[in-house]
C-alpha cells in the first residue's frame, strides 16, 4: 500500500506557508466539499454545538477524535470534556476529526491545516491539541493529524509557540508506543483534570510563553494527579529487554496513578448531546449509567482500569433522558455502561423510559449495550419489547465453561439460552452472539463449542418463530495493559485463521447461523501497538510516513507496512507479540497505575491458568484488588437520590432484594490472601 510521504510539512512541501486565517478557514474550506465523500463531516453546526466565539483571553483546547466524524460524534468522553471546558470562563473547547484520504488530499494541495468544526478555526490557534485514544489502531492518524495541524510530530521538536498535545482514554493505560509524540497523557477520568491543565496552561500563557518556559509548563504538568509526562522520564534497556523508567526529577511522580471520579452524580454530561446533521453510528441518545465493572473478565481492559463500580442515582438517570429526548428529538436512548442489565433496578428504570408520556406520540426504545446473559431477564426484555425493537447482544466471550473459567467469564450454559429465550418469547428474531478466539488454553473442542452454542440459540428462536437468526461475532484475543492476560501470549494470524476456518466449516450448512470474524491480521498489528514499548513509536511514525492512515478500516489497512516497519528499525513481532511474559520482567506500562495490586493481577492470571473462577466481589468479600482502597472510596450503587458526600449511599442489593447500605471496603489483605 503506498501515500503521500508525510515527512514534508501539512501544506504538502517543505517551506510552504499554513494558512493561519484567525477567524475562520470556512471561506477556503467550503469550495473543495463538493469534491470530497460525505461533506457534511466537516461543516459543523449540529445542535448543541458551541456557538462561534474568540479565543482571546482563553485556553483554547481542540478535541480531537482520530477517525472519521461518523466514528467519532457520538464518543460520549469528548462530548463530556467539551461541555465541561465550555462552561468555564477561562476556556474554550471545540472539535475536530480525523479528515477522510479524499479530503485530505485536498487540504495538502492546499495547504490547508487541520480545522475545527465549530468555528472552522486552525488548529494552531489552539493551546492543547487533545486527542481520545479509544483503539490502538488510531495511533497512525494521531501522528497525521499533529502534522496536519503544522505541529511538529514528535514532541522533542516543539517550542513554546507549538500547542500542547495531550491525549488520554482506555489506551493511554500503556502510552509508550506513542511517548515520542505527546507532551502529556491524561490516565483515568478525565472530568477534573482538564481544569488543572486548563489553570497551568492559563499561568503559563500569563507569562508569556518565553523560552525554555515549555519545558518548566511540562514539569508542572507532571506534577498533576493522572497527568504523564513522558518527556519528564528516562527509558533504559539492555539489549531486548527494557530495564527501567525513571522521572527525571524528585519531584516528579515515580509512578503515576490514574483520577478516578468518585460522584458520578456530580457530572451530570453530556447535558445537551450533539445532534449531527448526518448519519452517524450509535445515531441515538446516549446516557452513561455507571462507570467500572466488578465481573472481573481477566481479558477485559475497560473492566480492570475502570473499577471501582461507580452508579449514577436511577432518579438522575430518568431525568437525564427524559430532557435529553425532549431536546433532541431522538426516539432511542442507549443506557450505557460496561454491564447496563448490572445496573440498579434496570426494570424500573426501563419501564419509566418507556412509559414517559412527555415522549410524545412515538414509542421510545430503550438499548441496553454490553447485555450479560446473566442478568438479562424476561422482564428486562418484555419491558424494551413494549416500544420498538432494537437489536440484543450477549457476550458469551467462549465456547466452553471450562474455557469460560479461564477467561473467568462465570455464565453457563443455561444462562446463554435463558437470556436467549427471553429474547425470542418476546418477539425478537435476531439476537448477536460475540466471542474471543486465541485465548489462553483453548484448545479446538472450545473453538467448536462455538458453533454448538449458536446453533442450540437458533433452535431455541424456533420455538418461537419461524424464522430467527443468530449471528456469531468472532475476535481474535489481544493481551491488554493492566489486565491479568497482560503476561500472556497472542496467537499468530496463521493460528487465528485456523480456528476460524474450523467455525467456517462446522457452520457451512447452518443456514440460521450467521459467522462474522475480525481479521486475524489486524489483530497482529493491534498487538505490536497495544503491549509495545517507546521503541515501537519509530514503528508508527514509518507506518504513517509511508501512508498507512485509518488501520482501523478494513480498506485501508496494511499488515505489510507494520511487517516491514518493525523489521526496518530490528524489532522482533515474536518478541513483542507472541510470547508470554514472567513475572519479573519489567512491563512497559509498569509506571502507570490503574489502581489494581500487581499481586493481585499476577494470582487472577495463575487461577485462569487453572481455569479457577472469581466470584464478582460485588457480593463476596473484598479480593482486595486495589481498586477501592487505594482511592478512598468504594462501589456506589444507584439510589433514589445523589448519595451523600459522593462515596457510599443507599442502594438496591441484587442478591439480596430490598434497601440496604452499600458499603463494599470490607475485607483486606489478610482476607484475601486466605481466598481458595
Amino acid at each position: 500500500m503506498t501515500g503521500p510521504d508525510r515527512r514534508t510539512s501539512a501544506s504538502g512541501g517543505p517551506g510552504a506557508t499554513l494558512t493561519t486565517d484567525m477567524t475562520s478557514l470556512w471561506p477556503q474550506i467550503e469550495p473543495i466539499l463538493a469534491q470530497v465523500q460525505k461533506p457534511a463531516r466537516y461543516i459543523g453546526c449540529e445542535d448543541g454545538a458551541v456557538a462561534p466565539g474568540t479565543l482571546e483571553g482563553k485556553v483554547g483546547w481542540l478535541l480531537v477524535y482520530p477517525d472519521s466524524y461518523e466514528v467519532g460524534l457520538p464518543n460520549q468522553g469528548l462530548q463530556i470534556l467539551y461541555e465541561i471546558l465550555n462552561e468555564r470562563g477561562d476556556a474554550r473547547a471545540e472539535r475536530g476529526y480525523a479528515p477522510w484520504p479524499d479530503m485530505e488530499a485536498q487540504m495538502r494541495r492546499r495547504g490547508l491545516p487541520l480545522f475545527s468544526v465549530d468555528s472552522h478555526a486552525p488548529a494552531r490557534d489552539f493551546d492543547i491539541l487533545a486527542f481520545n485514544l479509544s483503539a490502538e489502531l488510531v495511533y497512525t492518524n494521531v501522528l497525521n493529524c499533529i502534522d496536519l495541524a503544522g505541529v511538529p510530530v514528535r514532541a522533542s521538536d516543539r517550542g513554546p509557540e507549538d500547542p500542547l498535545v495531550v491525549a488520554g482514554g482506555h489506551c493511554a493505560f500503556n502510552p509508550e508506543p506513542i511517548a515520542d509524540f505527546v507532551d502529556v497523557f491524561a490516565i483515568g477520568d478525565g472530568e477534573e483534570v482538564v481544569g488543572q491543565i486548563t489553570d497551568a496552561v492559563r499561568e503559563w500563557k500569563a507569562g508569556g510563553r518565553t523560552a525554555g518556559s515549555r519545558g518548566r509548563l511540562l514539569r508542572d504538568l507532571a506534577r498533576v494527579a493522572g497527568a504523564y509526562v513522558p518527556s519528564c522520564y528516562d527509558v533504559v534497556y539492555d539489549g531486548a529487554d527494557l530495564v527501567a523508567v525513571t522521572p527525571r526529577w524528585p519531584d516528579v511522580p515515580a509512578r503515576v496513578e490514574k483520577r478516578t471520579v468518585a460522584d458520578l452524580a456530580a457530572w451530570p454530561y453530556p447535558k445537551n448531546q450533539l445532534v449531527p446533521l448526518t448519519e452517524v453510528v450509535h445515531d441515538r441518545l446516549n446516557v452513561e449509567v455507571f462507570r467500572g465493572c466488578t465481573r472481573g473478565c481477566r481479558f477485559c481492559q475497560a473492566g480492570m482500569i475502570t473499577r471501582p463500580v461507580r452508579e449514577r442515582p436511577a432518579a438522575q438517570v430518568r431525568e437525564m433522558v427524559a430532557d435529553g429526548l425532549r431536546r433532541t428529538g431522538y426516539d432511542e436512548v442507549s443506557l450505557t455502561s460496561l454491564s447496563s442489565a448490572d445496573f440498579s433496578g434496570v426494570e424500573d428504570v426501563v419501564r419509566g423510559i418507556v412509559a414517559d408520556p412527555s415522549a410524545g406520540r412515538f414509542p421510545v426504545s430503550v438499548s441496553l449495550p454490553s447485555l450479560r446473559v446473566d442478568a438479562f431477564t424476561v422482564g428486562i426484555a418484555s419491558e424494551i419489547q413494549r416500544a420498538r425493537r432494537t437489536g440484543l447482544t450477549f457476550a458469551p466471550e467462549a465456547g466452553t465453561w471450562r474455557l469460560r473459567q479461564v477467561i473467568n467469564k462465570l455464565i453457563r450454559e443455561e444462562d446463554l439460552y435463558g437470556a436467549v429465550e427471553s429474547a425470542f418469547s418476546q418477539g425478537w428474531r435476531r439476537v448477536k452472539l460475540y466471542f474471543l478466539t486465541g485465548l489462553p488454553t483453548e484448545t479446538d473442542e472450545d473453538t467448536l463449542a462455538i458453533a454448538e452454542l449458536a446453533r442450540a440459540c437458533v433452535a431455541i428462536g424456533r420455538r418461537y418463530q419461524r424464522s430467527v437468526t443468530v449471528a456469531a461475532s468472532v475476535g481474535g484475543f489481544v493481551p491488554k495493559a493492566q489486565t491479568p492476560f497482560q503476561w500472556a501470549r497472542q496467537d499468530t494470524p496463521a493460528e487465528l485463521g485456523r480456528k476460524v476456518g474450523l467455525l467456517r466449516d462446522a457452520l457451512r450448512r447452518d443456514r440460521g447461523v450467521q459467522l462474522r470474524w475480525h481479521d486475524p491480521r489486524a489483530s497482529l498489528a493491534e498487538g505490536i501497538a497495544s503491549r509495545g514499548d517507546r521503541r515501537v513509536g519509530a514503528v508508527i511514525e514509518e507506518v504513517w510516513r509511508r501512508g498507512g492512515t485509518f488501520q482501523e478500516w478494513s480498506e485501508h489497512f496494511s499488515l505489510d507496512l507494520w511487517i516491514e516497519a518493525m523489521a526496518a528499525h530490528g524489532l522482533s513481532v515474536d518478541w513483542y507479540v507472541h510470547r508470554e511474559r514472567d513475572r519479573p520482567e519489567l512491563l512497559p506500562w509498569a509506571h502507570i497505575s490503574a489502581g489494581l495490586h500487581e499481586d493481585y493481577l499476577w494470582q487472577e492470571w495463575q487461577d485462569a491458568l487453572v481455569a479457577s473462577g472469581t466470584e464478582d466481589c460485588r457480593w463476596t468479600p473484598c479480593y482486595d484488588c486495589g481498586a477501592c482502597t487505594g482511592y478512598g472510596i468504594e462501589h456506589v450503587v444507584a439510589s433514589a437520590t445523589p448519595p451523600a458526600g459522593g462515596s457510599q449511599g443507599t442502594g438496591q442489593d441484587l442478591s439480596r432484594g430490598g434497601e440496604v447500605p452499600v458499603t463494599f471496603r470490607a475485607h483486606r489483605r489478610e482476607l484475601a490472601e486466605a481466598r481458595p
